[in-house]
């Protein structure tokens, strides 16, 4: 079955909307995030991004560790039709110059206020970087930059599109995937068996890599209430 991982969630949210989709464990407690959560998630930050001028066959930039609204920003970029290239969280600010400029990148979501430092550091450098949104706002209070955002102002302003359109999230639904990157010489992060700058379609996905449910942390998932 040919398929891509937009439209994967959307059939997991419709058939199992209450089960598990991603759990994530804080302060020694698992959360969990629904299929049905992890849709209505992904649909208010794919609006978002459209919004804020997120293109078809766009790449934007995903920095940061396992984070759930990470994962769901590059499903939000996937179902636009754009291109998620994750980089290295403990990468230096100059390791990111080369993939962000050698994929014209104008979009970056990052996870917190190192991640946000690496941005503006370099962005003489990147004069095409327009925006960058953080998930974490800790320390960022008096951040003023432009183009520098909250993930929650993504959502919330997707969230009034998606109420305005609701049949938008569904038609954009298409089918390309993510850009890889592997460690390499410093500057040159490479996307993974690929040549410079390619994408890697659903269709050259292997076949056993299904959406399944997701973890954030190597632990155990917890005993259900029954056990």
């Amino acid at each position: 079955m040919r398929t891509t991982f937009p439209q994967l969630l959307l059939n997991h949210a419709a058939q199992r909307p209450t089960a598990a989709a991603m759990r994530e464990k804080e302060y020694g407690i698992w959360q969990t995030t629904t299929w049905a959560d992890m849709l209505a998630l992904v649909q208010n930050l794919a609006c978002g991004l459209h919004q804020a001028g997120l293109k078809r066959h766009e790449h934007m930039i995903v920095v940061g560790s396992n984070r759930p609204r990470l994962y769901a920003t590059m499903l939000a970029a996937q179902s636009l039709g754009a291109i998620p290239v994750p980089l290295y969280q403990d990468a230096v600010a100059s390791e990111c110059v080369f993939p962000i400029n050698n994929a014209e990148v104008r979009f970056a979501v990052v996870e917190d206020q190192e991640q946000v430092d690496k941005m503006l550091e370099i962005r003489e450098q990147c004069p095409q970087l327009q925006h960058v949104f953080y998930d974490d706002p800790r320390g960022l209070r008096n951040y003023d930059e432009p183009g520098l955002a909250a993930v929650d102002e993504l959502v919330a302003a997707g969230k009034v599109f998606a109420q305005v359109h609701p049949q938008f999230f569904e038609t954009e639904v298409k089918m390309w995937a993510l850009g890889l990157t592997n460690s390499g010489p410093p500057t040159r992060c490479w996307p993974t068996c690929l040549p410079p700058g390619s994408a890697r379609t659903f269709s050259a996905m292997p076949s056993g890599w299904p959406l399944a449910t997701w973890s954030t942390a190597p632990s155990r998932p917890p005993p259900s209430p029954s056990t």
